[in-house]
């Protein structure tokens, strides 16, 4: 299903950004590749996430990060198939973005993991991985990002 209109985001890099029905369906489309290979996308996921942000390696030390791959694909898996359907996505990303807090996630975190992201996905993808389909994961990406940004922002009030 795709909706009539495009969901907004508030990406800080494209302020007043949309995920048009186009996008979604770019980010569809190139799902099956993604997930066919989500062991490399994960584990590159994270190699660059290390890399571009050490304060962000830091809050993975103890963890079991196969299992935390897993959550990683799984929360992908979730986000492109619900794209078009805000009403069920928005409630389980803002969840997510709340239990983040317990983690230690600072709202800063969610830029490298946006270019980790993007990073990852120009490994598993290669040249498929064109400019607009880049342009479609970052859309997509700053709506996750925007929804558990203001989850964190509100969980932090309550507890204050």
């Amino acid at each position: 299903m795709v909706p009539a209109a495009p969901i907004a985001t508030t990406s800080s890099t494209s302020p007043g950004s949309y995920v048009t029905p186009d996008q979604i369906l770019l980010v569809r489309t190139s799902w099956p590749a993604i997930a066919s290979d989500r062991d490399a996308m994960t584990t590159r996921f994270y190699a660059h996430l290390f890399d571009i942000d050490e304060s962000a390696a830091r809050l993975f030390a103890g963890v079991d990060m196969a299992a935390q791959r897993a959550k990683l694909a799984q929360a992908l898996a979730v986000v492109v198939k619900a794209l078009d359907d805000p009403d069920s996505l928005l409630p389980a990303i803002a969840a997510l973005g709340k239990r983040h807090v317990t983690y230690g996630v600072e709202l800063r975190h969610f830029d490298s993991v946006g270019a980790a992201l993007l990073l990852a996905l120009g490994d598993v993808l290669g040249d498929a991985l064109t400019a607009e389909l880049r342009e479609a994961w970052a859309e997509a990406y700053a709506l996750v990002a925007s929804v558990m940004r203001r989850a964190i922002i509100r969980s932090r009030e309550t507890a204050a």
